[in-house]
Protein backbone atom coordinates (compact mmCIF):
# COMPACT_ATOMS: atom_id res chain seq x y z
CA UNK A 1 0.00 0.00 0.00
CA UNK A 2 3.25 2.17 0.70
CA UNK A 3 4.71 1.72 -2.52
CA UNK A 4 1.39 2.23 -4.45
CA UNK A 5 0.58 4.85 -2.47
CA UNK A 6 3.84 6.66 -3.92
CA UNK A 7 4.02 5.81 -7.34
CA UNK A 8 0.42 6.07 -8.42
CA UNK A 9 0.76 10.19 -7.31
CA UNK A 10 3.45 10.57 -9.59
CA UNK A 11 1.88 8.84 -12.96
CA UNK A 12 -1.22 10.71 -12.00
CA UNK A 13 0.78 13.85 -12.10
CA UNK A 14 -1.22 15.29 -9.19
CA UNK A 15 -0.83 14.82 -4.92
CA UNK A 16 -2.11 11.77 -3.00
CA UNK A 17 -5.94 12.30 -2.52
CA UNK A 18 -6.94 12.37 1.16
CA UNK A 19 -2.81 11.40 1.87
CA UNK A 20 -3.42 11.70 5.77
CA UNK A 21 -6.69 9.16 5.57
CA UNK A 22 -4.56 6.86 3.20
CA UNK A 23 -1.29 6.97 5.65
CA UNK A 24 -4.47 6.26 8.70
CA UNK A 25 -5.51 3.44 6.64
CA UNK A 26 -2.39 1.65 5.75
CA UNK A 27 -1.48 1.67 9.46
CA UNK A 28 -4.91 0.34 10.52
CA UNK A 29 -5.33 -2.41 7.87
CA UNK A 30 -2.39 -3.69 9.27
CA UNK A 31 -3.67 -3.48 12.84
CA UNK A 32 -6.10 -5.43 11.45
CA UNK A 33 -4.99 -7.75 9.61
CA UNK A 34 -3.49 -9.51 12.76
CA UNK A 35 -7.25 -10.50 13.74
CA UNK A 36 -8.87 -12.02 10.43
CA UNK A 37 -7.18 -14.92 10.11
CA UNK A 38 -9.13 -17.02 12.67
CA UNK A 39 -11.73 -16.85 9.66
CA UNK A 40 -9.97 -19.97 8.00
CA UNK A 41 -10.66 -21.53 10.98
CA UNK A 42 -14.59 -21.36 11.52
CA UNK A 43 -15.09 -25.39 10.36
CA UNK A 44 -12.63 -26.22 13.69
CA UNK A 45 -15.33 -25.96 16.47
CA UNK A 46 -14.52 -22.83 17.63
CA UNK A 47 -16.75 -20.79 20.46
CA UNK A 48 -19.40 -18.58 19.23
CA UNK A 49 -17.97 -15.50 20.99
CA UNK A 50 -14.42 -16.12 19.12
CA UNK A 51 -16.29 -16.90 15.77
CA UNK A 52 -18.09 -13.66 16.29
CA UNK A 53 -15.58 -11.21 17.52
CA UNK A 54 -12.83 -12.48 14.26
CA UNK A 55 -15.85 -12.38 11.75
CA UNK A 56 -16.76 -9.08 12.85
CA UNK A 57 -12.66 -7.79 12.79
CA UNK A 58 -13.09 -9.45 9.06
CA UNK A 59 -15.41 -7.16 7.90
CA UNK A 60 -14.02 -4.22 9.80
CA UNK A 61 -10.59 -4.55 7.71
CA UNK A 62 -12.93 -3.72 4.54
CA UNK A 63 -13.19 -0.17 5.46
CA UNK A 64 -9.65 0.92 5.95
CA UNK A 65 -8.80 -0.80 2.80
CA UNK A 66 -11.67 0.82 1.15
CA UNK A 67 -10.65 4.32 1.93
CA UNK A 68 -7.39 3.36 0.35
CA UNK A 69 -8.71 2.21 -3.07
CA UNK A 70 -11.42 4.92 -3.46
CA UNK A 71 -8.19 7.60 -2.80
CA UNK A 72 -5.96 6.02 -5.07
CA UNK A 73 -8.90 5.59 -7.97
CA UNK A 74 -9.59 9.24 -7.06
CA UNK A 75 -6.18 10.52 -7.53
CA UNK A 76 -6.02 8.63 -11.17
CA UNK A 77 -9.71 9.80 -12.10
CA UNK A 78 -8.77 13.77 -11.06
CA UNK A 79 -5.40 13.60 -12.31
CA UNK A 80 -3.39 13.24 -15.65
CA UNK A 81 -2.68 9.26 -15.84
CA UNK A 82 0.55 8.42 -18.04
CA UNK A 83 0.55 4.83 -18.44
CA UNK A 84 3.97 3.58 -18.10
CA UNK A 85 4.77 0.19 -16.66
CA UNK A 86 5.04 1.07 -12.95
CA UNK A 87 2.15 2.48 -13.56
CA UNK A 88 0.70 -0.34 -14.93
CA UNK A 89 1.38 -2.69 -12.68
CA UNK A 90 -0.13 0.02 -10.00
CA UNK A 91 -3.41 -0.05 -11.16
CA UNK A 92 -3.68 -4.18 -11.74
CA UNK A 93 -2.94 -4.17 -8.23
CA UNK A 94 -5.94 -1.97 -7.46
CA UNK A 95 -8.06 -4.50 -9.38
CA UNK A 96 -6.59 -7.74 -7.79
CA UNK A 97 -6.93 -6.18 -4.19
CA UNK A 98 -10.57 -5.59 -5.35
CA UNK A 99 -11.42 -8.89 -6.28
CA UNK A 100 -8.78 -10.56 -3.65
CA UNK A 101 -10.28 -8.13 -0.59
CA UNK A 102 -13.93 -9.34 -1.49
CA UNK A 103 -13.64 -12.71 -1.79
CA UNK A 104 -11.44 -12.79 1.74
CA UNK A 105 -14.29 -10.66 3.03
CA UNK A 106 -16.88 -12.90 2.06
CA UNK A 107 -15.51 -15.63 4.48
CA UNK A 108 -16.15 -13.20 6.79
CA UNK A 109 -19.62 -14.41 6.91
CA UNK A 110 -19.50 -18.22 9.38
CA UNK A 111 -22.09 -19.59 7.43
CA UNK A 112 -20.43 -19.06 4.14
CA UNK A 113 -17.67 -20.06 5.15
CA UNK A 114 -18.43 -22.93 6.16
CA UNK A 115 -19.24 -23.84 2.87
CA UNK A 116 -15.93 -23.01 1.06
CA UNK A 117 -13.41 -23.70 3.95
CA UNK A 118 -10.64 -25.95 3.30
CA UNK A 119 -11.69 -25.97 -0.71
CA UNK A 120 -10.01 -24.15 -3.75
CA UNK A 121 -11.90 -21.25 -3.10
CA UNK A 122 -9.56 -20.14 -0.56
CA UNK A 123 -6.89 -21.09 -2.48
CA UNK A 124 -7.80 -19.01 -5.26
CA UNK A 125 -8.45 -15.89 -2.35
CA UNK A 126 -5.49 -16.64 -0.41
CA UNK A 127 -3.36 -16.15 -4.02
CA UNK A 128 -5.29 -12.98 -5.06
CA UNK A 129 -4.03 -11.92 -1.51
CA UNK A 130 -0.58 -12.81 -1.54
CA UNK A 131 0.67 -12.39 -5.11
CA UNK A 132 -1.71 -9.96 -6.71
CA UNK A 133 -1.61 -7.78 -3.64
CA UNK A 134 2.19 -8.29 -2.86
CA UNK A 135 3.47 -8.99 -6.12
CA UNK A 136 2.00 -6.69 -8.47
CA UNK A 137 3.03 -3.47 -5.92
CA UNK A 138 6.58 -5.07 -6.15
CA UNK A 139 7.01 -5.01 -9.64
CA UNK A 140 5.77 -1.84 -9.76
CA UNK A 141 8.44 -0.81 -7.59
CA UNK A 142 11.22 -2.78 -9.49
CA UNK A 143 10.51 -0.73 -12.59
CA UNK A 144 9.99 2.77 -10.92
CA UNK A 145 13.27 2.82 -8.61
CA UNK A 146 15.60 0.72 -10.52
CA UNK A 147 16.36 3.23 -12.79
CA UNK A 148 17.44 5.61 -9.52
CA UNK A 149 19.38 2.24 -7.70
CA UNK A 150 21.02 1.42 -11.32
CA UNK A 151 20.96 4.49 -12.87
CA UNK A 152 19.77 2.44 -16.61
CA UNK A 153 16.11 2.39 -17.09
CA UNK A 154 14.15 -0.80 -17.71
CA UNK A 155 12.67 -1.14 -21.65
CA UNK A 156 9.64 -0.24 -21.86
CA UNK A 157 8.29 -2.52 -24.25
CA UNK A 158 9.79 -5.35 -22.47
CA UNK A 159 7.83 -4.00 -19.23
CA UNK A 160 4.27 -3.64 -20.70
CA UNK A 161 4.74 -7.37 -21.98
CA UNK A 162 5.68 -8.22 -18.79
CA UNK A 163 2.94 -6.57 -17.43
CA UNK A 164 -0.05 -8.06 -19.80
CA UNK A 165 1.35 -11.49 -19.84
CA UNK A 166 1.18 -11.66 -16.24
CA UNK A 167 -2.10 -9.93 -15.14
CA UNK A 168 -3.59 -12.07 -18.02
CA UNK A 169 -1.93 -15.05 -16.53
CA UNK A 170 -2.37 -14.26 -13.03
CA UNK A 171 -6.52 -14.01 -13.85
CA UNK A 172 -6.58 -16.87 -15.97
CA UNK A 173 -4.80 -18.94 -13.47
CA UNK A 174 -6.44 -18.31 -10.18
CA UNK A 175 -10.02 -16.96 -11.13
CA UNK A 176 -11.08 -20.46 -11.99
CA UNK A 177 -10.31 -21.49 -8.56
CA UNK A 178 -13.32 -19.89 -7.29
CA UNK A 179 -15.12 -22.03 -9.12
CA UNK A 180 -13.30 -24.98 -8.57
CA UNK A 181 -13.67 -24.62 -4.83
CA UNK A 182 -17.52 -23.73 -5.04
CA UNK A 183 -18.40 -27.05 -6.88
CA UNK A 184 -16.64 -28.46 -3.94
CA UNK A 185 -12.64 -29.14 -5.03
CA UNK A 186 -10.68 -29.60 -1.60
CA UNK A 187 -7.32 -28.28 -0.79
CA UNK A 188 -4.33 -30.17 -1.15
CA UNK A 189 -5.04 -32.39 -3.79
CA UNK A 190 -3.23 -33.00 -6.65
CA UNK A 191 -5.14 -36.08 -8.18
CA UNK A 192 -8.86 -36.75 -8.61
CA UNK A 193 -10.79 -38.85 -10.51
CA UNK A 194 -12.66 -37.77 -13.79
CA UNK A 195 -16.42 -36.50 -14.35
CA UNK A 196 -16.30 -34.47 -10.99
CA UNK A 197 -16.76 -31.15 -12.99
CA UNK A 198 -13.17 -29.98 -12.04
CA UNK A 199 -11.31 -31.29 -15.61
CA UNK A 200 -12.17 -27.78 -17.47
CA UNK A 201 -11.34 -25.11 -14.48
CA UNK A 202 -8.42 -27.48 -13.63
CA UNK A 203 -6.97 -26.79 -17.28
CA UNK A 204 -7.55 -23.58 -17.43
CA UNK A 205 -5.53 -22.92 -14.60
CA UNK A 206 -2.99 -24.89 -15.57
CA UNK A 207 -2.31 -22.53 -18.75
CA UNK A 208 -3.15 -19.51 -16.48
CA UNK A 209 -0.22 -20.74 -14.30
CA UNK A 210 2.21 -20.98 -17.42
CA UNK A 211 1.34 -17.95 -18.95
CA UNK A 212 2.36 -16.04 -15.30
CA UNK A 213 5.51 -18.47 -15.35
CA UNK A 214 6.09 -16.64 -19.21
CA UNK A 215 5.29 -13.14 -17.53
CA UNK A 216 8.19 -13.81 -14.81
CA UNK A 217 10.43 -14.71 -17.16
CA UNK A 218 9.76 -11.48 -19.22
CA UNK A 219 11.27 -9.29 -16.06
CA UNK A 220 13.69 -11.77 -15.58
CA UNK A 221 14.66 -10.90 -19.43
CA UNK A 222 14.14 -7.40 -19.22
CA UNK A 223 16.10 -7.03 -15.93
CA UNK A 224 19.49 -8.48 -16.95
CA UNK A 225 19.25 -6.80 -20.38
CA UNK A 226 18.61 -3.61 -19.30
CA UNK A 227 21.11 -3.60 -16.38
CA UNK A 228 23.86 -3.88 -19.54
CA UNK A 229 22.30 -2.27 -22.13
CA UNK A 230 18.96 0.06 -20.62
CA UNK A 231 19.28 3.41 -21.40
CA UNK A 232 20.72 5.96 -18.83
CA UNK A 233 18.08 7.00 -16.36
CA UNK A 234 19.14 10.60 -15.97
CA UNK A 235 18.12 12.32 -12.54
CA UNK A 236 14.58 12.08 -12.20
CA UNK A 237 13.04 9.90 -15.38
CA UNK A 238 9.48 10.15 -14.22
CA UNK A 239 9.43 13.82 -13.05
CA UNK A 240 8.35 12.50 -10.01
CA UNK A 241 7.99 15.19 -6.83
CA UNK A 242 9.45 13.32 -3.98
CA UNK A 243 12.76 13.39 -2.48
CA UNK A 244 15.51 10.85 -3.61
CA UNK A 245 14.74 11.68 -7.37
CA UNK A 246 16.82 15.08 -6.68
CA UNK A 247 19.90 13.10 -6.50
CA UNK A 248 21.75 11.48 -9.04
CA UNK A 249 21.34 8.06 -10.43
CA UNK A 250 22.64 5.77 -9.02
CA UNK A 251 22.64 8.45 -5.74
CA UNK A 252 26.28 9.29 -4.43
CA UNK A 253 27.19 7.42 -1.30
CA UNK A 254 26.69 10.29 1.03
CA UNK A 255 22.95 10.78 -0.57
CA UNK A 256 23.45 14.77 -0.11
CA UNK A 257 25.93 17.02 0.33
CA UNK A 258 24.12 18.73 2.74
CA UNK A 259 21.00 18.17 4.90
CA UNK A 260 17.80 19.10 2.67
CA UNK A 261 15.46 21.91 4.53
CA UNK A 262 12.17 20.29 3.29
CA UNK A 263 8.54 22.06 3.67
CA UNK A 264 5.87 19.63 2.06
CA UNK A 265 5.71 15.67 1.09
CA UNK A 266 6.98 16.78 -2.78
CA UNK A 267 8.99 19.04 -2.98
CA UNK A 268 10.55 18.65 -6.87
CA UNK A 269 6.75 19.65 -7.60
CA UNK A 270 6.39 22.89 -5.01
CA UNK A 271 6.18 25.00 -8.01
CA UNK A 272 3.26 23.61 -9.52
CA UNK A 273 1.78 22.74 -6.18
CA UNK A 274 2.55 25.66 -4.57
CA UNK A 275 2.19 28.21 -7.49
CA UNK A 276 0.71 31.34 -5.45
CA UNK A 277 3.27 30.63 -2.85
CA UNK A 278 5.76 33.72 -2.52
CA UNK A 279 7.11 33.18 0.93
CA UNK A 280 10.45 31.59 0.45
CA UNK A 281 11.04 30.35 3.73
CA UNK A 282 7.95 27.84 2.35
CA UNK A 283 9.51 26.42 0.12
CA UNK A 284 12.04 23.63 0.47
CA UNK A 285 15.84 24.14 0.19
CA UNK A 286 17.43 20.69 -0.93
CA UNK A 287 21.04 22.04 -1.78
CA UNK A 288 20.68 24.82 1.45
CA UNK A 289 21.45 23.07 4.75
CA UNK A 290 23.91 21.62 7.20
CA UNK A 291 26.92 19.83 6.23
CA UNK A 292 28.23 16.66 8.23
CA UNK A 293 31.46 16.46 6.97
CA UNK A 294 33.27 15.33 10.19
CA UNK A 295 32.81 11.69 9.71
CA UNK A 296 29.69 9.81 10.95
CA UNK A 297 27.33 12.32 12.66
CA UNK A 298 23.24 12.57 12.45
CA UNK A 299 21.49 15.15 13.84
CA UNK A 300 19.38 15.64 16.84
CA UNK A 301 16.01 17.19 17.07
CA UNK A 302 13.41 18.04 19.08
CA UNK A 303 10.86 14.98 19.90
CA UNK A 304 7.97 16.47 19.08
CA UNK A 305 8.90 19.52 16.14
CA UNK A 306 11.56 17.92 15.05
CA UNK A 307 14.09 20.98 15.08
CA UNK A 308 17.75 20.22 15.05
CA UNK A 309 18.97 20.54 18.30
CA UNK A 310 22.71 19.20 18.04
CA UNK A 311 25.39 17.22 16.07
CA UNK A 312 25.59 13.46 17.14
CA UNK A 313 28.69 11.53 16.83
CA UNK A 314 27.44 8.08 15.59
CA UNK A 315 29.42 4.80 16.61
CA UNK A 316 31.91 4.19 14.36
CA UNK A 317 33.00 0.60 13.09
CA UNK A 318 33.42 -1.71 16.30
CA UNK A 319 34.44 -5.58 16.93
CA UNK A 320 32.16 -5.29 20.37
CA UNK A 321 28.57 -6.82 18.91
CA UNK A 322 30.50 -9.60 16.77
CA UNK A 323 32.51 -10.31 20.72
CA UNK A 324 29.08 -10.30 22.86
CA UNK A 325 27.30 -12.74 20.10
CA UNK A 326 30.09 -15.05 20.75
CA UNK A 327 30.12 -14.74 24.03
CA UNK A 328 26.38 -15.11 24.63
CA UNK A 329 26.93 -18.25 22.73
CA UNK A 330 29.76 -19.44 25.10
CA UNK A 331 26.95 -18.85 28.03
CA UNK A 332 23.96 -20.93 26.43
CA UNK A 333 26.29 -23.26 25.31
CA UNK A 334 27.50 -23.76 28.94
CA UNK A 335 23.74 -23.35 30.23
CA UNK A 336 23.24 -26.12 28.10
CA UNK A 337 25.88 -28.55 28.87
CA UNK A 338 26.14 -27.66 32.40
CA UNK A 339 29.50 -26.52 32.32
CA UNK A 340 28.20 -23.57 34.46
CA UNK A 341 32.38 -22.29 34.91
CA UNK A 342 32.11 -21.83 31.20
CA UNK A 343 28.83 -20.34 31.24
CA UNK A 344 30.42 -17.57 34.54
CA UNK A 345 33.12 -16.76 32.44
CA UNK A 346 31.26 -16.15 29.36
CA UNK A 347 28.63 -13.67 31.65
CA UNK A 348 31.76 -12.29 33.07
CA UNK A 349 32.77 -11.35 28.85
CA UNK A 350 28.84 -10.30 28.09
CA UNK A 351 29.38 -7.53 31.06
CA UNK A 352 32.86 -6.56 29.55
CA UNK A 353 31.27 -6.49 25.82
CA UNK A 354 28.29 -4.11 27.01
CA UNK A 355 30.33 -2.00 28.80
CA UNK A 356 32.14 -1.37 26.10
CA UNK A 357 30.12 -1.11 23.58
CA UNK A 358 28.28 1.14 25.53
CA UNK A 359 30.75 3.76 26.76
CA UNK A 360 29.80 7.00 25.91
CA UNK A 361 31.76 8.70 22.79
CA UNK A 362 32.87 12.55 22.51
CA UNK A 363 29.92 14.84 23.19
CA UNK A 364 28.28 15.91 19.86
CA UNK A 365 29.10 19.57 18.32
CA UNK A 366 25.86 22.27 19.22
CA UNK A 367 23.79 22.26 15.82
CA UNK A 368 25.08 25.95 15.53
CA UNK A 369 28.69 24.59 14.57
CA UNK A 370 27.62 23.03 11.61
Amino acid sequence: MGMISEIIPTFARRPLVGYGWVALATVVTGILGFGVWVHHMFATGLPQMSMAFFSVASLTIVFPSAVAVFSWIATIWHGRPVWRTPMLFAAGFIILFVIGGVSGVVTAAIPYDWQVTDSYFVVAHLHYVLVGINVFPVMAAFYYWLPKMTGRMMNETLGKWNFWVMFIGFNLGFFPMHIAGILGMPRRIYTYPAGLGWDTVNLITSIGAWIFAAGVLIFVVNFFWSMRFGAPAGDNPWDAGTLEWSTSSPPPEYNFAVIPTIRSRLPLWEGRVMEGQTNPDARSAIWQGPALADGREAVGISPLDADPMAVLRMPKDSLAPLLLALSLTGVFYGMVTGIYLMALLFGICVLLCLVGWLWPASPGRAEDEV
